[in-house]
């Protein structure tokens, strides 16, 4: 394809006052004044002719990639034949699964008429992204002709949960607490089944003196417990239209995937067993209960799974369902989000009646851009509404969840950033404190 580039319509176009004047000044000599149009045009044929006459372009995409990465993309260019310019303009068609910079434009350098340069994508949601086609154009010598070509790509590749924060971090979490001594106290010395007679220290329970065996033995002897393994945790994601919505540019859902899959495996390694509920207006995935750390591929392919809705969320079908699987007395992850005590009435029913039965942890994400505006200084008239409706709707937040720690519900809110390694901790002081 081949077309004008700007330079050549503002050169015909400044030629225009000079047509009309010769047209006016001389009447007869009129087909005078088409000279300039027609040079241009001869000239705009010309370089066309001149440019390099065949191009071609490739892209280097990722196998895969996680949700939230930024992954620099190679592409290359290469130009054969006629003249070859400097550089060479891109532009790439992709799934709105991915996010290109500058709407996926580029121009690429180029060096004996081959040239390479890096394209960010950032990975905007979950699912199998692809790159559809890459438009190739360059210019003639004298910058009049556009020679351009469209290339289809065939380039999928799957964006999966975030599970960089396990490699990254989860070692380092679990060796932290290890260190701390956290774990070594939940495996012995604060837990609820027996694990054998030992001879009173200093320093131990008195309230773990067994006073019966140490009239036997005439000397003091105290109980020793560890903490019940096995336990059940299930983690139950909320898919509905608010976890939908992005967070500084990821949407809620796929933060609280990285957390849940985060806290999995700390999970996994401490011997619990572990479970994944999505749901929206109805449960959409539930799956069964694993245990051991090679169950953790399993749990990331669920997760992968969780699906972005638009449908508002149903708190009393999902729970009540979820209740219904649950044969012994479990942790139960929660990961909603609700902005109006309507949404919020419905969730603190839901937890009323499982806070009976099991142990209910509830993860919200700080709505930051309402804290923001709420905090800000007002300006105007319109800051100041918009500074009263952020600040009800941060109350009506507040109340809920205060409702929810009433109940006996334990409550985590946390920055995005930081969820991850919030919950573990809250997961991890929980469990030590033997109410799993």
């Amino acid at each position: 394809m081949i077309y004008p580039t700007r330079t050549a319509v503002l050169a015909a176009a400044a030629g225009a006052p000079l047509t009309l004047a010769v047209a006016a000044l001389s009447p007869g000599r009129w087909y005078a004044g088409l000279g300039w149009p027609v040079a241009v045009l001869l000239l705009f044929i010309l370089d066309a002719l001149l440019a390099a006459r065949s191009g071609d372009a490739a892209v280097a995409a990722p196998a895969k990639a996680y949700v939230g990465e930024t992954f620099d993309a190679t592409v290359t260019v290469t130009l054969r034949g006629g003249s070859i310019p400097g550089a060479a303009a891109v532009a790439i068609g992709a799934s709105p699964l991915v996010a290109l910079e500058d709407d996926g434009r580029l121009w690429v350098g180029l060096e004996a008429g081959r040239g390479a340069a890096l394209l960010p994508l950032t990975m905007a949601r979950r699912g199998l992204a692809r790159l559809d086609q890459v438009w190739l154009r360059w210019r003639g010598p004298l910058r009049l002709a556009w020679r351009q070509r469209r290339i289809p790509l065939d380039i999928a590749f799957p964006i999966l949960p975030d599970i960089r924060p396990v490699h990254e971090h989860g070692a380092q979490i679990f060796q932290r607490h290890a260190l701390q001594g956290l774990i070594a106290q939940m495996n012995r010395g604060e837990g609820s089944d027996f694990d054998a007679l030992v001879e009173f220290r200093s320093g131990m329970d008195r309230r773990a003196i067994d006073w019966k065996q140490s009239a036997r033995h005439m000397k003091l002897h105290a109980k020793e417990y560890r903490t019940e393994r096995n336990s059940q945790i299930v983690f139950a994601v909320d898919s509905g239209r608010q976890m939908s919505e992005p967070v500084a540019g990821l949407p809620r859902v796929d933060r609280a995937v990285s957390a849940t899959l985060l806290t999995a495996w700390i999970a996994l390694k401490l011997g619990d067993r572990v479970a994944l509920h999505a749901f929206d207006s109805r449960p959409r995935i539930a799956s069964g209960l694993v245990s051991g750390a090679a169950a953790f591929p399993e749990l990331q392919r669920l997760a992968a799974a969780i699906d972005y809705s638009g449908d508002e969320t149903n708190y009393t079908f999902a729970l009540t369902t979820l209740a219904t699987r649950l044969t012994r007395r479990s942790m139960i992850v929660l990961f909603t989000e609700f902005t109006d005590l309507t949404s919020a009435d419905f969730m603190v029913r839901a937890a009323r009646r499982m806070v009976q039965t099991h142990l209910l942890l509830v993860v919200v994400l700080r709505d930051e851009e309402l804290e923001t505006i709420a905090g800000r200084a007002p300006r105007d008239a319109d800051d100041v509404t918009r500074a009263v409706t952020a600040a009800a709707l941060l109350r009506d937040r507040k109340i809920a969840l205060t409702r929810l720690q009433h109940l006996g519900v334990h409550v985590i809110e946390s920055e995005y950033d930081k969820v991850g390694e919030r919950l573990v901790a809250g997961y991890i002081d929980l469990k030590r404190r033997n109410l799993l």
